[in-house]
């Protein structure tokens, strides 16, 4: 097993500006990086919790949204504890399923409310980052299908708020086929005042989409956006400038007074270039967000 530091080096290689009236986000960072690190490895981020902390805390975040296994029954007090010590916030935790089959939205609705409370009982929790599992292959959903998905979400996020957490809908790239039918559906035909958006950015550009486009049309119900973005249509190591502007996405948020989150994710593709530690990525990325966004992590 790697310690944190031998697993860190096999990796390497001005004030800011108030915003508009309102406009209060708040940076985080999500873990999701770490699986594809420590799989490289031939390791589970399950055996590095505590690594994945430290790390995102010496990068600079106080804040991080955090997926479910980090709270699956035996590690929960574990990692609520290991936050707490850390002064560092876990206000989202991402979670998905499948919801478009009523057997399945069943299973995935029990045991996302489940998630929830368990998270409930050791420590805040605002939000739950929920993406509705695609069919094989990406397979388009039916209208009946993509229905049952809409009412499924909003039975989900009712059943959420009894618990004290609000629901928001994320997506990838098969839910921007055919015009963004899937989340166009769902942006439709869910309630606007039970599930609220996270956008994830660079997904829109993948599935052919255009991130200033869907970002407009999510704005009265965006609770968070995803950061990631490319450079010949490959993830870049660390969060910065690339094939999305971020700079447009910024202006609008500021117009806007956004005051959700805004949560740095990378992920690497099979051909991203890897010349610095993880750490380092992570650090510049937060300083990147701080830059562009105008507000301090």
């Amino acid at each position: 097993m790697l310690r944190r530091r031998e697993f860190l080096a096999t990796l390497s290689c001005a004030p800011l500006a108030a915003g508009a009236s309102g406009y209060e986000p708040v940076i985080a960072a999500q873990a999701y990086i770490f699986s594809q690190v420590y799989a490289l490895h031939g390791q589970k981020i399950d055996d590095h919790f505590s690594e994945v902390f430290e790390t995102l805390k010496e990068a600079g975040f106080h804040t991080v949204e955090l997926v479910s296994q980090f709270f699956a029954p035996d590690v929960v007090t574990n990692t609520a504890q290991t936050l707490m010590l850390g002064r560092m916030k876990c206000p989202i935790v991402y979670n998905g399923g499948i919801m478009h089959t009523a057997e399945g939205a069943k299973q995935t609705m029990q045991e996302t409310v489940a998630l929830a409370r368990r998270v409930k009982a050791v420590g805040p929790l605002e939000l739950i980052n929920f993406n509705a599992s695609p069919k094989p292959n990406k397979e388009p959903k039916t209208d009946a299908e993509l229905a049952l998905q809409a009412e499924s979400l909003n039975k989900l996020a009712k059943d959420l708020k009894k618990a004290g957490v609000r629901l928001m809908l994320h997506q990838h790239d098969a839910e921007m086929a055919q015009d963004a039918r899937e989340w166009r559906h769902m942006l439709k035909n869910t309630d606007p005042k039970l599930v609220e958006i996270c956008l994830d950015v660079h997904w829109v550009l993948r599935g052919g989409q255009d991130p200033m486009t869907l970002l407009k049309e999510a704005a009265p119900r965006l609770a968070a956006l995803h950061l990631r973005n490319s450079q010949k249509g490959v993830w870049t190591e660390a969060f910065g400038e690339g094939e999305v502007d971020y700079t447009a996405v910024a202006a609008f948020l500021k117009q806007g007074a956004f005051h959700g989150y805004l949560v740095v994710e990378l992920a690497y593709d099979k051909e991203t270039p890897m010349t610095h530690s993880l750490e380092v990525n992570l650090k510049s990325s937060r300083e990147y967000a701080e830059k562009v966004f105008e507000v301090k992590a």
